[in-house]
């Protein structure tokens, strides 16, 4: 089974680039709202925390992207693969933000669940380019 095929099962339509994957449009959202949910954190943590997770964050997308781009399934596997280490990475992140009461509590819900979305998403490509 095709790249292609293998994920336009899973979303019942043609994928022409990796801008029509769902998971690379989540994971650019999630990016954005990564930017904006730091805006608030303390001056002191731009080149700290700040930057680790927005860095995290752009590493989704990006390497999604790439993947794609790719000739080979198995080079886009090892692509979302990393995505999701960049996923987890994040994930880290956004606990140790909430554990130091950086930022607010309802954008860190939303960056929860659609990080937690992503995640998921991700999960499901990597096994189903498995098979």
């Amino acid at each position: 089974m095709s790249i292609r095929a293998s994920v336009a099962s899973e979303h019942c339509v043609s994928i022409q680039t990796y801008k029509d994957l769902i998971v690379w449009q989540k994971a650019v959202e999630l990016s954005v709202k990564i930017y904006e949910f730091t805006e608030s954190f303390p001056q002191d943590e731009r080149f700290g925390l700040v930057s680790q997770m927005r860095r995290s964050a752009v590493s989704i997308p990006s390497n999604i992207a790439e993947g794609r781009s790719r000739s080979t399934r198995n080079d886009f596997k090892q692509f979302l693969h990393i995505a999701y280490g960049s996923a987890t990475e994040l994930e880290t992140q956004l606990i140790i933000a909430k554990k130091l009461s950086f930022g607010s509590k309802v954008q860190y819900n939303e960056v929860d669940a659609l990080l937690l979305e992503v995640l998921k998403m991700l999960r499901v490509m990597i096994s189903k380019l498995k098979s």
